[in-house]
């Protein structure tokens, strides 16, 4: 998979920080005077700190992607400083990555590097609707511990099966922690205003990536995505569900190509919703 991934001239750069407005992930802090990438995995490689860098310190470079490691990541961020190591741990933290934030302190624990964590060590906030910081809190990564909700019969109010953020798949981390060995549900964006039991139907025990199969640009970026959940974050099933209408199909054929291309085989789902709100189809492909 190829990413495009900011990169950063630290000789030109002169600590403005105007690229950090720009940068709507949260991916790019001022440490020690210069900007620094401070998480890779959340990048979105769209360029928009570039426009903001008044010296040209900032460019763009397309490479071969290798899966996220942690270590490798700690590894080349030991010379940049402490507290650079901090704001990267700290991010993780913030977007509820548990499993590469514990990986990273432990990597500093086995290598003996003594660095204080306290000031990152609080208990991860989720439910919560903060945001801290540059960047855009529509676009940060969640995750949400769910507790079983009891609903009674009678009652209209329905509980939300939704366990992580982001959903839309252009801003939907591939690598993510909650995706590692999870049943992934790539719905069409109608799906769910048209089902009326979207969320206890579809979305019960699911990962969740929604986009438009007529609309969205850029739908390799999707199989290419797709692709790096089946072979690297080893997604255990994927569920696609598409309206009945024509242009929907195409989500199956980016499901199936990705399948081919990942080489490595998980079963397939197709889910089929009526315009009128009913399911027309539900089988294995």
């Amino acid at each position: 998979m190829k990413r495009t991934i900011i990169k950063i001239d630290e000789e030109k750069c002169n600590g403005c920080g105007l690229c950090v407005s720009g940068c709507h992930e949260g991916a790019l802090q001022i440490i020690d005077n210069k900007a620094r990438i401070i998480s890779d995995l959340f990048c979105d490689g769209l360029g928009a700190c570039i426009g903001d860098c008044p010296v040209g310190a900032i460019d763009l470079e397309e490479r071969e992607a290798e899966p996220y490691d942690e270590i490798k990541v700690m590894e080349r961020m030991i010379d940049k400083g402490e507290k650079t190591i901090l704001a990267h741990l700290k991010h993780l933290k913030d977007h509820n990555e548990t499993v590469f934030f514990n990986q990273g302190v432990n990597f500093l624990k086995e290598k003996n590097i003594n660095i204080n964590l306290s000031s990152i060590m609080e208990p991860i906030q989720t439910n919560k609707h903060h945001h801290e910081g540059g960047g855009c809190p529509g676009s940060r990564e969640m995750q949400f511990n769910k507790n079983p909700i009891s609903v009674p019969a009678s009652s209209s109010d329905q509980p939300s099966e939704l366990t992580q953020w982001p959903v839309q798949f252009h801003l939907l981390n591939p690598n993510a922690g909650y995706l590692a060995g999870a049943d992934l549900l790539l719905a069409a964006d109608c799906t769910a205003f048209s089902l009326g039991c979207f969320h206890s139907k579809l979305l019960k025990g699911k990962a969740l990536a929604i986009c438009c199969p007529k609309l969205d640009s850029n739908q390799e970026s999707y199989v290419d995505k797709l692709v790096v959940m089946i072979n690297d974050s080893k997604i255990n099933t994927l569920t696609v569900a598409i309206m009945e209408v024509p242009c929907c199909g195409g989500l199956l054929q980016l499901a199936k190509k990705a399948m081919i291309l990942a080489g490595r085989k998980i079963p397939i789902k197709l889910i089929v919703v009526g315009i009128q709100g009913e399911i027309l189809k539900e089988e294995w492909v």
